[in-house]
């Protein structure tokens, strides 16, 4: 019998490891780093491989001018993730420590490091950007001393060079019998368009609330115009380890009247909270965000990987902020400026609305706060409706520069925005939301399409003059997506104004049902009128099979991935081949669509954590878009879900031979689980 329990004992064990190892991604490597982000939806940091360092802070929905191209950019906050640490008078760094350790816990969205300084001490230190109070960060640290040492620790609050009057204090805040120093720098955006303050303090939660006298004395200094500083010293003996943390708050006049005053506030907060209870909210709110998750069984590294991608969407979205997600997420001010295109709509938003309604309401609201800007933009082209920019900012004016050819022409994501708010009702039939923001936007859209196409001497319909979605057609006519995602965003509005019992325009069928989609003789459909076999950018016609359903007859839909496989170039971003892994699984090829799917990112991956880059040749982390695109793979290929008029259903789920089963859990607004299984 003791054998028996040893050999359950022993399973369990595995299945424990098996199950820690989905979540976490470990690495002792650091010469080739390409970091990934620890976000809230707020604030963003950028993981470094120095110790005790951050790249930098990208803040959310914050924007100013690139000095360069003269449009907005989102900003790179004040950083204050870098932190030096001195022991026995010796600053630790990259070249002094041994054991270096990283560890990516997506389930917790904590971030740790651990490493050996010299013969003297084993120290760790986690990052959080705490979902909870989303404008902070919070790093605990934990220094165990193997002989007596004297451990200094300087935290930062570095303001950019490019800032403009930087102004730095220190005071001692106090109420009754407790005492809260909070160190803060000031600054204004490049071109003075926000105000920011950062406020931040060290943090000994046993001690700040009840026994400060205990607390090391604080010494602030202005090290530099753009750079404020605390310091403490502290001596460590073996049997008492160094425990605390540095905890800091970055508001802005984007969203507070008093930034200053509320980036203490937060502060406060968590100098005045027990950690435990501080990271259990954090962690509520995150085990809540996983109630909506991937499990694949058989295959380690795909299940990492897609909780990577889907632990970044979640990172750079909430449910509570009517905000959507730029390419880069809050990794990057560049090469995007943190502007949001259709990489929402086409590529994020569907993944996030299979788990996350909220997130989602958030992202097609960002658009609905934007729609008179957008009709504005169509009545100054000589539109009606509402023609929305290819890169929006915080205003929802076209922030595209001037010279790129696709702020005037790519307007296909005026289509896009509709479908995804069709979508949007489909999945939670919130009618209430229809009539106040869906509605409303869906007719504008469709108005525009209406204006937007031209009569042809036959009756039909064309669009001219558009860049699609193969970037590498200038200027064409018929573009083939576009003119499907228009027939699609008018029929959409149609549905939409039934389910209210209003009366559409009669020139929304009328141009849907007329608008003109070119083929070839033998039938494949023409990527635009003109189009004669030049190599693409990425995905276009297949668009039209997946997610438009307007090419859905078998035959038809292989062969045009036959034609167009073979010309999507190496060059283009990999959601190309996300799109024809998804059609060749639900045609049935599962093989083949496993080997587009592994090819649609893994090329794109970058050492140590496998962040995903736009195009396999840069270093440019985490393409929001590319994980939205390997996670629609995985969902509406593999686990066979669609968006209906019913809701989310499961059709013809296949499983990959690698894998021995899929789950998906908290599917749509009854949190449904569909499992597939060998």
């Amino acid at each position: 019998m003791k054998y028996i329990f040893f050999f359950l004992a022993f399973c369990s064990i595995l299945k424990t490891n098996a199950q820690n190892e989905a979540w976490n991604i470990t690495t002792t490597e650091n010469k080739e780093y390409t970091g990934i982000a620890i976000a809230n939806g707020r604030i963003g940091m950028l993981t470094s491989p120095d110790p005790f360092q951050i790249q930098h802070v990208v803040l959310n929905n914050v924007y100013d001018v690139d000095p360069e191209l003269k449009v907005s950019q989102i900003v790179h906050g004040m950083n204050f993730g870098n932190l030096d640490v001195f022991i026995d008078g010796e600053q630790i760094t990259a070249e002094n420590i041994s054991n270096w350790k990283q560890n990516m816990n997506m389930k917790q969205a904590a971030f740790t490091t651990s490493f050996s300084f010299k013969n003297k001490a084993e120290i760790s230190y986690t990052i959080y950007a705490l979902r909870n109070v989303p404008y902070t960060g919070y790093i605990d640290i934990n220094i165990e001393a193997k002989k007596k040492i004297d451990v200094k620790v300087t935290g930062k609050i570095e303001t950019p060079k490019e800032f403009k009057k930087p102004t730095h204090k220190y005071e001692v805040l106090k109420d009754m019998e407790t005492t809260m120093p909070i160190l803060q720098s000031v600054a204004e955006t490049p071109f003075g368009k926000h105000t920011v303050s950062t406020s931040a303090t060290f943090i000994w939660h046993a001690i700040n609330s009840s026994r400060e006298n205990e607390r090391p004395e604080l010494i602030e200094k202005v090290a530099s115009d753009y750079t404020n500083t605390l310091t403490f010293n502290k001596t460590v003996t073996p049997d008492q380890p160094l425990v605390f943390a540095w905890t800091a708050a970055e508001c802005t006049t984007q969203d507070f009247n008093d930034p200053k005053s509320e980036s203490e506030r937060m502060v406060i907060y968590n100098l005045l909270n027990a950690k435990d209870v501080l990271l259990a909210q954090h962690q509520k709110l995150w085990d809540s965000l996983w109630e909506g998750d991937i499990v694949i069984e058989g295959d380690l590294k795909s299940q990492q990987d897609v909780r990577l991608a889907l632990y970044h969407l979640y990172a750079f979205g909430r449910g509570d902020s009517d905000l959507s997600i730029a390419p880069m997420g809050l990794s990057l001010q560049t090469p995007y400026n943190g502007h949001i295109f259709w990489d929402t709509e086409l590529w994020m938003f569907p993944p996030l609305l299979v788990f996350n309604q909220d997130i989602a309401r958030s992202l097609v609201n960002y658009r609905s706060d934007r729609l008179t800007p957008a009709m504005e933009r169509a009545k100054n082209y000589g539109y009606d409706g509402a023609m929305f920019p290819w890169e929006s900012d915080d205003t929802g004016e076209e922030a595209t520069p001037p010279f790129a050819l696709t702020g005037p022409f790519e307007h296909h994501i005026t289509a896009d925005i509709a479908i995804a708010f069709w979508n949007y009702y489909r999945v939670t039939q919130n009618e209430k939301w229809l009539a106040d923001k869906g509605y409303p936007l869906l007719k504008e859209v469709a108005d525009f399409w209406v204006s937007r196409s031209e009569r042809n001497a036959d009756g039909s319909y064309s669009i001219n003059n558009v860049v699609g979605a193969n970037e590498y057609a200038a200027n064409i006519d018929d573009n083939a997506f576009t003119n499907g995602a228009a027939i699609t965003a008018l029929r959409y509005a149609g549905l939409a104004a039934a389910k209210l019992n209003l009366e559409p325009n009669p020139a929304w069928e009328n141009v849907a049902n007329n608008i003109v989609i070119h083929k070839f003789e033998d039938g494949t459909t023409k990527e635009n009128k003109t189009y004669s076999g030049a190599i693409i950018k990425q995905a276009d016609v297949n668009l039209l099979s997946f997610p438009l359903n307007i090419v859905n007859d078998k035959e038809d839909i292989l062969k045009d991935l036959k034609y167009y496989e073979p010309k999507l170039s190496k060059k283009g971003p990999a959601m190309g081949k996300s799109i024809f892994a998804v059609l060749y699984a639900r045609a049935g090829d599962v093989d083949k669509a496993y080997s587009l799917y592994k090819e649609s990112y893994e090329p794109n991956q970058q050492k140590p954590f496998g962040a995903l880059s736009e195009v396999a040749t840069s270093n440019f982390s985490y393409f929001a878009t590319g994980a939205g695109g390997m996670l629609q793979t995985v969902l509406f290929g593999f686990g066979g879900l669609d968006f209906t008029e019913e809701g989310i259903v499961q059709k013809n789920p296949v499983l990959p031979k690698q894998w021995k089963s899929l789950t998906i859990k908290g599917v749509g607004p009854d949190k449904k689980t569909y499992r597939v299984d060998r």
